[in-house]
């Protein structure tokens, strides 16, 4: 038996003027943690940067599945009336981006996928009690008092957060104290349900991604432990018309890590296929 589930109205962040480019975030996460990305392009761009369901604001009570979030970003270009528009995802945002461009290609004129990967794998090694307790210490430490140097090197470090970045620098710990602890905290059960149960199923779209013809720019951090390198490279060999970059000595919120970079890449991308992204 088929279940419709009606599409709901995501609390969406809307900044600047001009072509739009759709910004999606990933678990756990909200619109608010993409204002590395949408601060910067909002001044050339229309940037779009909802909470997906169960996440930030857009509160959902009940589970749902990864195909609702489809609709719920679908129903969202139709509220806005956007008919075609570049998608930005950062983690599951990047695979919601692919999968919005297999949907609806005729609106999807390219795809910025930050680490992201259609076959996605990682080589996270296993959790211990002290991971835990430290990322615990460091988290509420530098929510207290962001990027204080004494709690990196104690806590920081030693934390999980050292599978998510490997440059400790006051950039990335000020980024984690204001935008990832509060999408921690906002992010439902349901949500993480959603992912859990789409991840058991090893998802897998390579070999549809020859469907996908807009132009893309695949991004990586090069010791990415949540999604790999590797996988990122697969997807984008698997694109018809992609641009690949890895960054050394980065992980998997490496644009928290070297943001000027990767604003910059991107910036370059754009404007190499600017005819893409015109009215």
């Amino acid at each position: 038996m088929i279940q419709i589930v009606d599409a709901i109205s995501l609390n969406t962040y809307v900044q600047g003027q001009g072509f739009p480019i759709l910004a999606i975030h990933g678990h756990p996460g909200s619109g608010r943690s993409l204002s590395v990305f949408t601060n910067h392009l909002s001044k050339r761009f229309q940037t779009f940067a909802p909470d997906l369901r169960g996440y930030g604001k857009s509160r959902y009570r009940g589970n749902f599945a990864m195909t609702d979030h489809l609709t719920d970003l679908e129903a969202l270009l139709d509220r806005w009336k956007i008919e075609k528009c570049v998608i930005l995802g950062w983690s599951l945002g990047g695979i919601l981006a692919m999968e919005l461009a297999l949907r609806m290609p005729q609106r999807v004129t390219g795809l910025i996928l930050v680490a992201t990967a259609a076959r996605p794998y990682g080589s996270h090694p296993p959790i211990t009690w002290q991971d835990n307790l430290y990322t615990g210490i460091a988290g509420i430490l530098n929510l207290i008092k962001p990027s204080w140097q004494w709690n990196i090197e104690t806590f920081g470090k030693r934390s999980l957060f050292r599978y998510l970045i490997q440059q400790h620098t006051a950039t990335a710990y000020k980024y984690i104290a204001q935008e990832a602890v509060p999408a921690y905290w906002q992010t439902s059960p349901a949500a993480t349900r959603a992912l859990s149960t789409a991840l058991r199923s090893r998802y897998n779209r390579l070999t549809e991604l020859e469907q996908i013809n807009c132009p893309s720019l695949v991004l990586a951090g090069a010791q990415d432990r949540h999604i790999t390198a590797e996988s990122s490279l697969e997807t984008a060999r698997n694109l018809k018309n992609s641009q690949w970059q890895c960054y050394p000595n980065t992980a998997h919120l490496f644009p928290w890590e070297i943001p000027h970079q990767v604003l910059s890449d991107i910036d370059q991308w754009l404007e190499a296929h600017q005819e893409n992204f015109r009215f």
